[in-house]
């Protein structure tokens, strides 16, 4: 360091600090921050045996209310220890707290502190056991022979009797480390986890231990889950969405009380899902449980009851205030957080408060713990286990290259971060053990703007042309920034109706007539039952004045409605016949177990992608029934149009890292506002290039529908059916093109069309079916004698193109007609009984259920 820079440092230490984007921090770096923050924060520091005045043990009350304990057992040679996570995980070998008993030490016994070596013997835990770090020779002989001349521990003896043996010593110099006890624990506990994962597994063989203990038995891979949890103590389950994530953590906690580890468990989740997990408990388990509401004396009062019931369930916005108050009073042996997305940023006031919740067994349960970047998989991993990835500094000299300035640049060992969180995450996909989820079908219904809308829409949209242009010559300042975050928000509104934009006299809404003819089409079938989603709470409340004119009974699930009303409106819509509509924003998108409904409409697209998938996932989940169709309403031309090709990138970073596909040294690191500008520009080009093609409905950045477009034109009325399908097990697409009359001819034109197609990722698999093969396929599965079975399915021709029905319909006419054959059997053997009067409505339900068949008949996709 230079001479002016240590002058400068001396007068200002801060001074030689990097600035906090610089994330090229030195230990020297990080040990000055420590130091720093202990002169800034005011700690309250005492000694807890005043017989030793530097070389004793401390208790360091913390601004935030925890307190901590510091020991000093050499200033020379600096050997201290707090407990603390920061000194757990640093390997500076000091923190903030250490730092401040030190500051405290040298202002009351300068001289001293300076010169004087402890006069104490200390024995401390290492990775070989435990060992004497000074003062050997001042041991008894009894208890010197329990160590070699180095000080380490004889192997052949147990280091709890030996710690027996020095607790009974009488020796007034010797001093057992704080760090023994926690060091002895968590070898305890290594080993009971593994003892009592034997002694279950062998006791279910036996027949000491059930293996289902819940009320309805769990399938494989959720009691793998559940094992996964209850015996791995702090781990992760990142299990796709719809997999059963509640009920594996619910059944993890039941077992756990049946061995009588856990008496106690708090659940945090979002406000909108505590009903629900609420009626999952009472599904599964007998246990009893309680849901945290009130005022914040009420709460503190109802921690310390003496005899809570089992499961605990508040919000992530209570713990901000209550953590200490729970760790205090409830002392939870169990601590579950549910969509744990909620602490992906470690800054936020949330993740702070969640990560002070102590309790020995911690589930963490999440289906995107990666969204943007590795920071979030860290921060989750944080909670579970600090040292596992270490402290942020660490983490981001590991995980990044730097730009000269300091700010992340790329990833790189992405394979080790992999390999290193591996043992803590449990995560399966719906087509790796799910292979019994109905078919989905995905549909796109593109519907024009009036001339009103679209001059409206023409306003912002060259407002946002004209700040995407400034930010190719300079970056944008933060207010331009917040402006065109409002300006795309603003578009996206006038995509549904300008009129939900205050002040806006526009009331055009022709999303509103499209999905009215949607659900008039849908809700003819009297089993059937719909969730509609908006981002724009002002978009479902003209569903919601649709529905009320019609008289279709609905349940309204958004953000201004109170945590308790949710409940009835979620029992509304599963138990009520009559209740056929459920109209929520995204507080509804993550949790709510909704298989009652089969048809999932989405007013308009959602800019992450994941997002998406977590409404689709309500509806398309386990124990779903009946085949989903999930239907999207577009605004053609505009912004909406332009996301589809963002939307369906894969993830390839979450992907990556949890489910180990792909390259990862190919990823690239996607930087915030740069990233949304780069995403902006494609989604804008996308817009233009749909804009250039008059009519074209197809953007380029799908291939797949540009594939079935292009075909079409070459065959024209020759090609029946093209569809893109999803197979269980497979990420590589098919596709599906069904041709009129002889093959040979049109073959060639189909893959010629096939191979001019440029795909992006992995190319898709082509089948090439005349008709006649695919109508004796489909009266093969009609009959039962074989099944037709696709994860998903997504017709890539417009609705008046393909003039046959779809595998979906033709299911659902075979079911129908098999349920009206089986309740006219059912009939005529209590007619023959003698039984006419209960036979009567079974008749007329086989006539209802053939009736439904025909109306699907004289429907066409």
């Amino acid at each position: 360091m230079p001479r002016a820079s240590k002058t400068k440092a001396h007068n200002d230490p801060a001074a030689v600090l990097p600035p906090p984007t610089d994330w090229r921090t030195t230990d020297d770096h990080e040990l000055l921050k420590r130091k720093l923050r202990a002169r800034e924060e005011r700690h309250r520091v005492a000694n807890t045996d005043p017989r030793h005045p530097i070389f004793s043990n401390f208790e360091v009350r913390s601004p935030s209310g925890m307190t901590y304990r510091v020991e000093v057992r050499d200033v020379a040679s600096r050997q201290f220890s707090c407990t603390c996570t920061d000194f757990r995980v640093n390997a500076l070998g000091t923190c903030k707290h250490v730092e401040a008993v030190l500051l405290q030490l040298g202002g009351r016994h300068r001289a001293e502190f300076k010169g004087q070596t402890s006069p104490r013997i200390d024995v401390i835990p290492s990775v070989d056991g435990l060992r004497v770090e000074r003062g050997l020779d001042k041991l008894p002989p009894a208890l010197r022979a329990r160590f070699n001349p180095s000080g380490l521990q004889r192997l052949d003896l147990a280091p709890e009797d030996i710690v027996a043996e020095l607790a009974a010593s009488r020796s007034p110099a010797l001093r057992i480390s704080q760090d023994v006890t926690h060091w002895l624990e968590s070898r305890r506990r290594a080993d009971e986890r593994i003892l009592l994962r034997r002694d279950y597994e062998a006791g279910v063989r036996d027949g000491r231990h059930p293996e289902h203990v819940t009320l309805s038995p769990l399938f494989p891979y959720q009691r793998e889950g559940m094992l996964h949890l209850a015996f791995g103590e702090r781990v992760l389950l990142a299990d796709e969405m719809g997999l059963g994530k509640t009920i594996q953590a619910i059944a993890a906690c039941t077992l756990l009380h049946h061995l009588g580890k856990a008496k106690r468990a708090l659940v945090v989740t979002p406000a909108s899902l505590k009903t629900e997990w609420e009626e999952q408990i009472r599904k599964f388990t007998t246990l009893p449980l309680r849901l945290v509401f009130g005022g914040r004396a009420a709460r503190a009062r109802l921690y310390t009851e003496a005899d809570p019931p089992f499961f605990t369930i508040a919000n992530y916005e209570q713990i901000v205030l209550d953590s200490l108050d729970i760790n205090e009073g409830l002392r939870a042996d169990i601590v579950i957080l549910d969509e744990a997305q909620r602490i992906k940023n470690w800054s936020t006031k949330t993740a702070q408060a969640v990560k002070r919740l102590a309790s020995r067994y911690a589930f963490v349960l999440t289906g995107t713990p990666i969204e943007n970047r590795i920071d979030e998989l860290r921060s989750l991993v944080d909670f579970l286990d600090p040292a596992l990835l270490g402290p942020l500094f660490r983490f981001n000299r590991e995980y990044y290259t730097f730009d000269d300035k300091g700010r992340p640049e790329s990833y790189r060992n992405l394979d080790k971060l992999r390999d290193r969180v591996r043992p803590l995450i449990l995560r399966r996909r719906k087509a790796d053990v799910e292979t019994e989820l109905p078919d989905r079908t995905d549909r796109n219904l593109f519907v024009p703007l009036t001339p009103t809308m679209r001059d409206e829409y023409s306003g912002y949209e060259k407002q946002v042309g004209d700040l995407v242009m400034k930010s190719k010559r300079r970056p944008l300042t933060p207010r331009e920034q917040d402006l065109l975050m409002i300006l795309l928000n603003m578009m996206r509104m006038v995509c549904d109706s300008p009129s939900i934009i205050k002040k806006s006299p526009c009331q055009d809404c022709p999303k509103l007539d499209e999905l009215a003819r949607v659900l008039d089409e849908s809700l003819s079938d009297s089993d059937v039952k719909i969730i509609v989603f908006s981002e724009w709470e002002g978009m479902l409340a003209k569903v919601r004045a649709w529905a009320e004119k019609e008289g279709i009974g609905f349940a309204w699930h958004t953000g201004s409605v109170p945590q308790k009303r949710r409940r009835a409106e979620i029992l509304a819509f599963r138990n009520d016949p009559d209740c056929r509509l459920f109209l929520s924003t995204d507080s509804g998108g993550v949790g709510l177990n909704l298989q009652n409904a089969s048809v999932v409409v989405n007013c308009d697209l959602p800019w992450n992608p994941a997002k998406l998938e977590q409404r689709i996932a309500r509806a398309w989940r386990k124990n779903q029934r009946s085949a989903v169709t999930v239907i999207n309403l577009i605004a053609e031309n505009t912004i909406e149009h332009g996301m589809l090709g963002s939307l369906a990138n894969k993830i390839e970073l979450a992907q990556g890292v949890l489910d180990g596909i792909g390259d990862l040294r190919g990823i690239k690191l996607k930087r915030g506002r740069q990233e949304l500008l780069k995403r902006l520009e494609q989604v804008m080009a996308n817009v233009e290039s749909v804009r250039s093609g008059g009519s074209e409905r197809v953007v380029v950045s799908d291939p797949a529908a540009a594939f079935a477009r292009r075909a079409r034109e070459r065959l024209g009325d020759r090609l029946a059916h093209c569809d893109e399908m999803c197979l269980p097990g497979s990420d590589v697409p098919v596709l599906l093109a069904v041709i009129r009359g002889p093959l040979d001819g049109q073959r060639p034109l189909i893959e010629e069309t096939f191979r001019d197609t440029a795909w992006r990722g992995d190319k898709p698999a082509l089948h090439i079916l005349d008709t006649a093969a695919w109508d004796a396929l489909q009266r093969l599965a009609s009959a039962g004698m074989i099944t037709i079975h696709v994860r998903a399915t997504r017709p890539l021709l417009p609705a008046d193109s393909q003039h046959s029905l779809t595998p979906e319909q033709l299911a659902r006419i075979a079911s129908l007609r098999a349920a009206a054959e089986k309740k006219r059997r059912a009939a005529q053997a209590l007619i023959a009984a003698g039984l006419p009067d209960e036979a009567s409505p079974l008749a007329e339900a086989a006539e209802q259920a053939e009736a439904q068949a025909r109306i699907i008949e004289k429907r066409r996709a």
